[in-house]
């Protein structure tokens, strides 16, 4: 990622309008992302239409790298993408309260609560079918018992997603 002092690492750099542009493959290899996926931030609004060269070549400025650099560290940090165009919308707006960027900070901090509680329960679980293990014959499995039949689990490690569908 970049710090605001850094330059991208390019070895061919493209000026458009009198400043420096950045290709797709220039652009994605600078802020760590993968070409297809600039394309789908593009296509999803989260990063605007990149200018277009003379031959039709996607050209990025230095403000689309420093967006497409936002985006990935809030993808790393877990973001939604909806919450991620909720806080480049606040970013937009320098002038206004941070109150709702720190709103959707303290929401994706409990869903990572959440998910490490309901990790550290599956981790126990996982632990106790292993140590209940005798290590016999598949018939006398207690992993193979346990996974068929969620009444033998201790902790309610099932997935949010999972406990809505049944």
């Amino acid at each position: 990622m970049l710090s605001s002092n850094q330059e991208p690492n390019v070895s061919s750099n493209y000026s458009f309008k009198g400043n420096l542009m950045l290709t797709i493959g220039k652009l994605g290899q600078s802020a760590g992302v993968k070409v297809p996926t600039i394309r789908y931030y593009e296509q999803i609004g989260l990063l605007p239409e990149a200018e277009r060269s003379a031959g039709n070549q996607r050209l990025y400025s230095r403000k689309a790298l420093e967006r497409l650099a936002f985006i990935r560290h809030a993808r790393d940090l877990g973001f939604t993408l909806e919450a991620i165009r909720d806080l480049l919308s606040l970013s937009d707006r320098p002038d206004q309260s941070c109150a709702a960027a720190d709103a959707i900070a303290k929401a994706q901090l409990a869903e990572v609560e959440t998910r490490l509680a309901r990790l550290t329960a599956l981790k126990a679980e996982l632990e106790r079918m292993v140590v209940q293990c005798a290590g016999g014959r598949i018939a006398d499995c207690r992993v193979i018992e346990v996974l068929g039949d969620h009444s033998l689990c201790t902790t309610d490690h099932r997935h949010p997603e999972t406990e809505a569908a049944s």
